[in-house]
């Protein structure tokens, strides 16, 4: 009987509440939003080959904590104020982003704002840092 009575008061509060807290706000149902530049990415392995070469540029997008526990042999630290300075001259160059892991998406948002800017050799290292370090492979520290 308890039971029952539980059941039917909150039965009719549903009913007596509003119907404007549905998800997604209240608004018109829409697409998502499509987004118009695709990433490159690039493994470990891969980027691994890259590392010291002429032309090509890692870029660190993480905390200056993170960034302080290691990074990947001479890559630059892109989360600064006045990042535009750091990119290089050539639009063609190839550029490497990364930042902690895949659950992080600061390397995303930073090299599809240089793709923006018109740079064709962007590439994204979703592994991040941490898949660098547990793998094994070689970090300097500032």
């Amino acid at each position: 009987m308890k039971n029952a009575f539980g059941k039917l008061v909150i039965s009719l509060t549903l009913l007596v509440l509003p119907m404007t807290g549905f998800a997604g706000g209240g608004s018109e149902m829409a697409p998502a939003k499509y987004q118009d530049i695709q990433f490159n990415h690039i493994n470990m392995r891969e980027a691994e080959t890259l590392v010291g070469k002429e032309g090509v540029h890692f870029f660190d997008v993480n905390t200056l904590e993170l960034w302080a526990e290691g990074y990947i042999p001479g890559a630059i630290y892109f989360n600064v104020k006045d990042w535009k300075k750091l990119l290089p001259a050539d639009k063609d160059a190839v550029m490497v982003f990364y930042c902690a892991n895949r659950l992080c998406n600061a390397s995303e948002i930073a090299a599809r704002a240089v793709m923006k800017l018109g740079y064709t050799g962007v590439r994204q290292m979703p592994e991040g840092i941490y898949g660098w370090r547990l793998s094994g492979r070689v970090t300097e520290k500032p």
